[in-house]
């Protein structure tokens, strides 16, 4: 296994928008042995999606178990995910690993339903709520060639970095 390198902004290719998974097969397995070694060396890092790794499938993973007092799913790989439900909204500062030096405030729901395919390509249903429905809806969005810094509230509402690990 290998940490993979990540893209960082303003890489033009993280605009670039996914194509969907087709084959579960053992190159796929490899990919994500390698996929979840980076999330894993990334302190504190919550989400990754596959073209942070310049890698365009439509792949995420998301892992907030973590996080005291958070509620969660535990570690949520997404293939070819989709949502299917929203409701709620709240504004939440997002960072990125990908935008390393700021944070933004972005408006997100506050529960969502997530469908997507696991590793032999069984579809998975997961209800998500707060801080982990937000870690989804951002790495989902890297799917579709946006960053965070697409869906700030305002030009204001875009921080400077204190400190990154």
């Amino acid at each position: 296994m290998a940490v993979l390198d990540v893209l960082v902004y303003p890489d033009v290719r993280l605009k670039k928008v996914s194509i969907a998974v087709t084959s579960f097969d053992e190159a796929l397995r490899r990919f994500l042995a390698d996929f979840d070694e980076t999330l894993h060396a990334m302190p504190g890092c919550v989400g990754l999606a596959a073209p942070q790794v310049n890698y365009f499938h439509r792949i995420a993973l998301v892992d907030v178990s973590g996080k005291p007092g958070i509620p969660h799913n535990g570690r949520l790989l997404l293939i070819n995910p989709e949502i299917t439900e929203r409701e709620g909204e709240a504004v939440g500062r997002e960072g990125c690993l990908s935008v390393p030096d700021y944070t933004g405030n972005v408006v997100r729901a506050t529960r969502i339903r997530v469908r997507a395919q696991d590793a032999d390509g069984i579809y998975r249903e997961y209800a998500c709520e707060g801080y982990e429905a937000r870690a989804v809806q951002h790495e989902l969005d890297h799917l579709d060639g946006l960053l965070f810094l697409d869906r700030l509230v305002s030009r204001r509402d875009l921080f400077r970095r204190k400190v990154y690990r």
